[in-house]
């Protein structure tokens, strides 16, 4: 679903002067060359927007760069970005907001060399600030299990549940490429799904015996009902569907899953991602390769895997200082 570029300014930007310059001609080239060739999600694109319309506003608030009530992109200089970085800190931002809003600068002047805008990328002159490691959030096994148990299979909503919940811990997959499927990408003989990840890049991951089956018994009985109300179903169509047979949204799944956290009395701060994550953690304490799983959640680095590492590594030690007599 695309986001226009109009309507994520208005929700983003002020009225202190409107975007009638060539930056903000930029930014719309820019963000719709993010959609059509790096194929980003309008979660992606509402965020670098966000970024950049937070730029402008500090250059319009602090008169930086101004010519006759536009931006001149000449006169931007890297004492420019360096007062602007000094703002986020002032204002709180953590290292890692401050390191993604560095990077969509960066990206955005990669952009303005590429296309001839400007001669030099000033940004990629600016050290990234160091970011804490934080190890993601995960639930264990029980826990795991336990959320999997919540939904009512008698019922075809609480079956295309179970069929979500069932997939995110089978394969690891993120939010954005779940809601993407279609019935076509699930092979259901030889249990393979095939995942339209970030930037185009299609990866092909297995599925286990029972949620295989359970997406099997979901499609088959929303089959029935959809053939009841005359609706068509065919490889193209999307997998998971609302209440009004359309694709379910990121929003949607989300909700379904705050329904369960709930419904199952669990205690922590529950996302998608998380059970992403504890699809990776359980891999790796039960013997699993980095690179397998590096595979299978379709990082391109492996460095971004690693971090998984970190939390088997605090495992180990919990229960070294539970068991070992001189702990």
């Amino acid at each position: 679903m695309a986001v226009p570029s109009s309507y994520i300014y208005r929700s983003i930007l002020t009225n202190k002067i409107l975007l009638k310059n060539l930056l903000k001609k930029h930014i719309d080239k820019f963000l719709e060359f993010l959609k059509v060739e790096k194929n980003a999600s309008p979660h992606t694109l509402r965020n670098y927007s966000s970024d950049l319309g937070q730029f402008y506003n500090f250059l319009i608030d602090n008169k930086i760069s101004l010519k006759d009530r536009s931006i001149d992109l000449q006169k931007i200089d890297n004492l420019t970005f360096r007062s602007y970085l000094s703002s986020l800190y002032k204002k709180n931002n953590s290292r890692s907001s401050v390191a993604r809003k560095l990077a969509v600068l960066r990206s955005f002047y990669k952009f303005l060399c590429r296309e001839g805008f400007i001669n030099k990328n000033i940004v990629k002159s600016i050290t990234i600030p160091k970011q804490d490691k934080k190890i993601p959030s995960f639930l264990t096994i029980d826990e795991t299990f336990h959320l999997l148990k919540q939904p009512d299979e008698k019922n075809l909503p609480g079956l295309r549940d179970k069929s979500i919940l069932e997939l995110f811990y089978a394969t690891g997959i993120r939010v954005g490429e779940l809601v993407s499927l279609n019935i076509e990408d699930i092979n259901f003989d030889l249990r393979l799904i095939k995942i339209k990840g970030k930037g185009k890049k299609e990866r092909v991951v297995p599925v286990n015996k029972s949620t295989i089956n359970i997406l099997a018994r979901f499609i088959e009985k929303r089959k029935n009902m959809e053939l009841k109300k005359k609706i068509i179903m065919t490889g193209a169509s999307p997998l998971f569907t609302n209440f009004r047979c359309k694709r379910i949204t990121d929003r949607g799944v989300r909700n379904i899953l705050v329904k369960y956290i709930y419904k199952g009395n669990i205690s922590k701060n529950v996302s998608p991602h998380s059970l992403r994550h504890s699809f990776a953690t359980h891999l790796l304490e039960m013997g699993a390769d980095l690179r397998v799983i590096q595979e299978l959640l379709g990082h391109s680095s492996l460095s971004t895997t690693q971090k998984y590492s970190h939390i088997n590594t605090d495992r180990l030690m919990e229960v070294y200082d539970k068991a070992h007599p001189k702990a």
